[in-house]
């Protein structure tokens, strides 16, 4: 750094990654279970969707994460959607062509897929 002139160029771009990293703790958050389990269940045609889905939407306020093992092998594969202030919701035994689904009702329009839900699981 060899002038004023660097440092608050410095200072503004932190500014903007500060801003970035706020807004990531407030955007909604998919978590897809990546264990062997989920893996061996079709978890990479999962997450390899959802990722498409948002980018074929252009929605940018969503994250996606992997997780391993949840202790739920049976219901593999899995995903939790997290909004801000919300419940988390986990989706189970998800196949790709429910994406498309879960991610227009519940991450777009704010509507459980009540079908797809470890609650509509357990009341088999």
């Amino acid at each position: 750094m060899k002038s004023l002139a660097e440092l608050a160029a410095i200072k503004e771009k932190m500014k903007h990654n500060a801003t970035v990293r706020e807004d990531g703790l407030s955007a909604t958050r998919i978590v897809v279970g990546m264990a062997t389990c989920g893996i061996a269940a079709g978890a990479r045609a999962i997450i390899n969707e959802v990722t498409a889905e948002l980018a074929k939407r252009g929605l940018e306020h969503v994250t996606v994460a992997q997780t391993g093992c949840i202790g739920m092998c049976k219901l593999e594969p899995l995903m939790d959607v997290i909004v801000p202030g919300e419940e988390k919701v986990t989706y189970v035994h998800l196949t790709p062509e429910k994406i498309a689904k879960i991610i227009n009702d519940h991450v777009v329009n704010g509507n459980i897929v009540q079908e797809y839900t470890i609650g509509a699981y357990e009341k088999e």
